[in-house]
């Protein structure tokens, strides 16, 4: 897999029936290792190594129901309270992000009313709090870290 701009962390993979897996310590199940999975392992190691969020708060490809569709979100962190803090869109490092993208994490936040938004292909990261009063939101350099 290709190397991302993320730092290097130690992953747990298994092979069956030629089919590369990888342990998602969030799911705590192996997953087929698909390009966009090897940039949401990477995410979900960020988020809990570098950026302090406990693990009990994450969680990681759930369905949620969006203008009568069903949608899965990559990466959702919760607050203390149930409220989420932050929502991950991952897309494999060879998908370029654009409008769309941030169109789609977007429509997933008119639902889940994150104060954080990340979008990551694993090399690009953007981040963007939300400002729900003046219903925009603002890019920053950064997420910040757990400090609940």
């Amino acid at each position: 897999m290709q190397k991302l701009n993320f730092p290097t962390y130690s992953f747990r993979f298994k092979n069956s029936e030629n089919k590369v897996s990888i342990f998602d310590t969030i799911r705590k199940k192996f997953v087929v290792l698909q390009p966009e999975e090897w940039v949401r392992q990477h995410c979900v190691h960020y988020l809990i190594s570098e950026k302090k969020y406990p693990k009990p708060l994450i969680n990681v490809e759930k369905e949620l129901s969006l203008n009568g569709l069903k949608k899965r979100y990559d990466i959702v962190v919760f607050n203390p309270d149930g409220s989420i803090h932050l929502i991950v869109e991952c897309k494999a490092s060879k998908i370029t992000i654009n409008q769309d993208t941030f169109d789609q994490i977007a429509r997933y936040n008119l639902t889940l009313k994150a104060t954080y938004l990340m979008v990551t292909n694993g090399i690009n990261h953007y981040y963007c709090q939300m400002d729900f009063e003046n219903e925009k939101y603002t890019f920053l350099k950064n997420i910040p870290d757990y400090n609940l």
